[in-house]
């Protein structure tokens, strides 16, 4: 025991000690005291430190790896806390801990099965067509969930199929040496995988991806003659709304005379016109005080004077009423400047509104547009061919001819009007860039939508924060607003009492005013003043 003892001592730190030594160490005595120091970390039992952990691992479950960083073993005596553990009493549960922590056999034998499939030979199909080609089509075979009988059917009898699924079978149309190969295979189709078999079944139909293409045009023709003929609407729309708006032409008139004063006496004043695009550059003119622009200026001079007109309107259509003069005791010349210039606020805040197809139209995409009512006329040309010249062969009495012929009668008027309308609102949108920025031979007819449009978003900004200034203006003269003799009213009873004056103040002659000049606010077709 002693010759054991010494052996082990004089063995170098960290040194490996051989089988031989490792059964010697085992297997001493546990009796002696001098042998506890060393003999307890390998005493019998389940738990950590026991014998067991110096057994080999392949008779133990394997668990979850715990990842941590290790302390080197001559870092660790017994200076250490760590020193002091070895001989602890702590011992854990093995069972649970396999339980808990064990990787599952089943994983093995998923594993072993996955494994197994992994290297089971593939099913032997004969391939035609591209690999890439085959896996693409059978995957969307299978996602549309569409037999192959489904589609023969549409082929040979003109029935409809999802444009989506058309495009993409035209897509994957085999070369011209595919579809030899499919034409010449003579072989069981089962031995053909889902892809050439599917293709095997098309091109043994006559001029299939010609009538694919066909059945394209026919299948969308509808859904695109409806976006474009909205469009059109909107386009027609909006360039009558930019012609015809009152409001847009007066702010347009008060901004060119603002910039020529504030460019008198240089070479920019003395304009004439000016291009819309000044409308976006209003916002970036400021004042002294640093917060008003110039786009506020004109903002509240047209305020004040669509209050004016407002209130003019009103007493104009008072003295063609068929009231009597004394029934109305309503001086409209004392209005005050709030009242103005909330009903002129009103008026300018509602540009928006007088100019909603501008906004629709600016959100248009022309060239998208005109680029659909050309595959159009192109699709209409090319069935057309199809018909009167590869179906002769087929007969008239195949059901796909048939549905051709009956779908070309209609869609030839339709097709035909869509490329005139289109015409007609190309030179309608060049016409009304023109009326605004002259004959420039550039296409600013979208151009011309998008730049009012941004102006529109500004302005009711502006619109908002101009409510909430202070009035700095001067009260317009009564001889100003005075527009129209106002028919003689009745004076005033001394006796009326104080109560009888309210009353009149808010009594329906007050509220047919105030009816009178919301109605005139809304309409935007009445002259100018």
């Amino acid at each position: 025991m002693l010759l054991i003892t010494l052996t082990s001592r004089s063995a170098s730190p960290g040194a490996t000690a051989s089988p031989a030594a490792s059964e010697a160490f085992r297997w001493a005595p546990s009796s002696a005291s001098a042998s506890t120091s060393w003999a307890a970390p390998f005493a019998a039992g389940k738990g950590a430190g026991s014998g067991d952990a110096y057994r080999s691992n392949t008779s133990k479950t394997k668990l979850k790896p715990f990842f941590w960083d290790k302390v080197s073993a001559n870092t660790a005596d017994d200076t250490m806390v760590w020193g002091h553990l070895r001989a602890g009493s702590f011992q854990f549960d093995e069972e649970m801990i396999e339980s808990l922590f064990g990787c599952p056999l089943a994983g093995k034998k998923n594993g072993e099965k996955k494994e197994a499939a992994a290297h089971a030979p593939p099913a032997q199909f004969v391939q035609i067509i591209d690999a890439r080609k085959s896996q693409n089509l059978s995957i969307l075979i299978k996602a549309l969930n569409i037999t192959t009988q489904e589609i023969s059917d549409a082929l040979k009898e003109g029935n409809e199929l999802p444009p989506e699924l058309v495009q993409t079978l035209i897509r994957m149309a085999p070369t011209a040496e595919e579809e030899l190969k499919l034409r010449l295979y003579d072989g069981e189709l089962s031995r053909l995988g889902p892809a050439d078999r599917f293709l095997k079944v098309m091109v043994d139909i006559p001029f299939a991806f010609k009538r694919l293409e066909s059945l394209l045009f026919m299948c969308t023709l509808e859904d695109d003659a409806t976006t474009l003929k909205e469009s059109f609407v909107v386009l027609q729309a909006a360039c009558t709304e930019l012609r015809k708006s009152r409001l847009f032409l007066k702010l347009l008139e008060a901004v060119l005379k603002t910039g020529n004063r504030m460019n008198d006496g240089t070479f920019r004043g003395g304009a004439q016109a000016f291009k819309l695009d000044t409308l976006l550059k209003l916002s970036d003119v400021k004042g002294i005080d640093g917060k008003t622009t110039l786009l506020h200026f004109v903002v509240l001079e047209i305020i004040r004077s669509e209050g004016i007109r407002a209130s003019r309107a009103a007493r104009e259509m008072w003295s063609m009423s068929n009231l009597k003069s004394e029934d109305l005791d309503v001086d409209t010349t004392n209005d005050s400047d709030d009242k103005l210039r909330s009903i002129g606020l009103q008026v300018v805040s509602g540009l928006g509104n007088d100019l909603e197809n501008v906004k629709k139209a600016a959100v248009l995409d022309i060239e998208g547009i005109t680029g659909i009512v050309a595959q159009l006329g192109h699709a209409l040309i090319k069935a057309q061919n199809f018909l009167n010249f590869n179906m002769k062969s087929v007969g008239e009495e195949d059901g796909f001819h048939q549905s051709l012929k009956g779908f070309l009668q209609h869609a030839e008027v339709e097709v035909k009007w869509l490329l005139n309308e289109e015409k007609q609102i190309t030179a309608l949108m060049k016409s009304t860039a023109d009326y605004f920025h002259g004959n420039t031979g550039k296409e600013e007819g979208l151009r011309l939508f998008v730049i009012v449009r941004d102006f529109l978003i500004i302005l009711d900004k502006v619109c908002k924060e101009v409510k909430d200034f202070p009035i700095t203006a001067k009260t317009p003269n009564k001889e100003n607003l005075a527009g129209a003799t106002m028919p003689p009213s009745k004076k005033e009873d001394p006796a009326a009492t104080t109560a009888q004056k309210t009353a009149l103040a808010v009594g329906p002659q007050q509220k047919l005013f105030n009816a009178i000049v919301e109605r005139r606010i809304d309409s935007s077709s009445s002259d100018d003043d």
